[in-house]
C-alpha cells in the first residue's frame, strides 16, 4: 500500500508538478491552500507526511503547521517545507514547529525530494516500530 502524502501548494502548476514527480511512488492528495488541507484533515484524514508552501492565501502554510503541531492527532505528522520564501525560515522552523523534518527552497531538484522523502519516511517508520 502507498503512503499518503498531503500537497499543500497555491500554484496549481506547482502542484501538477510535485504530483507528476510523486505520483508514482505515493498516494498523492492536493489541496491548495491551509484551509482545504485544514479541512481534509478535519475529515479524518491522516497524511503520512505533508509537503507545504508557506505564503499561501486564506491560511497560509505558518498557520497550517501550529495547526498540526498543535493536534493530538498530527503532532508526529512529518512536514516538508518547500518554498520560495527562506529569510532564516530554515531556523525559524525547526525550533518553532516539531514536525518540520526539512526546508527545501524553490525551485528545487525533485530527485533530492524524492530521496529527502524516503528518508524521512524510513526514519518515522522505524521510530515509531
Amino acid at each position: 500500500m502507498k503512503k499518503t502524502i498531503l500537497l499543500v501548494d497555491d500554484s496549481m502548476p506547482m502542484l501538477f508538478l510535485l504530483e507528476a514527480v510523486l505520483g508514482k511512488e505515493y498516494a498523492i492528495v492536493t489541496a491548495q491552500d491551509g484551509l482545504v488541507a485544514m479541512s481534509w484533515l478535519m475529515n479524518g484524514n491522516k497524511p503520512d507526511l505533508i509537503i507545504s508552501d508557506l505564503q499561501m492565501p486564506n491560511i497560509d502554510g505558518w498557520e497550517l503547521l501550529n495547526y498540526i503541531s498543535g493536534s493530538y492527532l498530527f503532532q508526529d505528522t512529518p512536514v516538508i517545507v518547500l518554498s520560495g520564501y527562506y529569510k532564516d525560515t530554515t531556523s525559524d522552523l525547526e525550533l518553532k514547529h516539531p514536525n518540520v523534518r526539512e526546508v527545501i527552497q524553490k525551485p528545487f531538484d525533485p530527485t533530492q525530494l524524492l530521496q529527502k522523502i524516503g528518508y524521512i519516511l524510513n526514519r518515522e517508520m522505524s521510530i515509531s516500530a
